[in-house]
């Protein structure tokens, strides 16, 4: 659901502004987005939402963008990165980009090899860094949806013995 095409790669997706209607009653996932390769996840909006379950949809939504911005930007320095290693590699072979038949040209796996590392390498820090928000925001969500199932409970609970008395 991007608004952009995979040609403009220079520029960040807008997010798809299709929504749900008021009257939903699931979440909505879409197709996976050309340059994040993930899925968007619009999370709907009960009828009577409590603060709390307000708090948790908002900080899923925030983590669902970040990790959506964080991954554009990652895949697209990682293609522009492997566009430029893959011609500067044909160029140290006296190739061009093309065969005489216009077909691209490759490089074989061992040679691309090269690549995958150090770019991983290069990246590792900015990895364990994604890794370690990852994990926060994950532990807060799932604290959060805790609260939001035992404050339910609770509510449902105190409903039953308000109808027996």
């Amino acid at each position: 659901c991007s608004s952009e095409q995979a040609t403009q790669k220079d520029r960040t997706p807008k997010r798809c502004a299709v929504r749900p209607a008021a009257s939903s009653t699931h979440d909505w996932v879409g197709p996976p987005n050309p340059l994040s390769n993930l899925r968007p996840i619009v999370y709907r909006v009960p009828e009577e939402e409590t603060e709390l379950e307000k708090r948790l949809r908002h900080l899923r939504q925030e983590t669902e963008d970040w990790n959506h911005d964080f991954w554009t930007k990652q895949n697209i320095s990682f293609s522009k990165e492997k566009e430029s290693f893959i011609v500067s590699q044909l160029k140290t072979k006296g190739l061009t980009l093309r065969d005489d038949e216009g077909r691209r040209r490759s490089l074989n796996s061992e040679e691309m090899a090269v690549f995958y590392k150090n770019f991983l390498d290069k990246n590792r820090i900015r990895h364990a860094s994604y890794n370690n928000e990852w994990y926060r925001r994950n532990f807060s969500i799932t604290l959060l949806m805790a609260r939001v199932a035992l404050n339910a409970a609770w509510r449902s609970n105190f409903a039953e013995k308000k109808q027996k008395i």
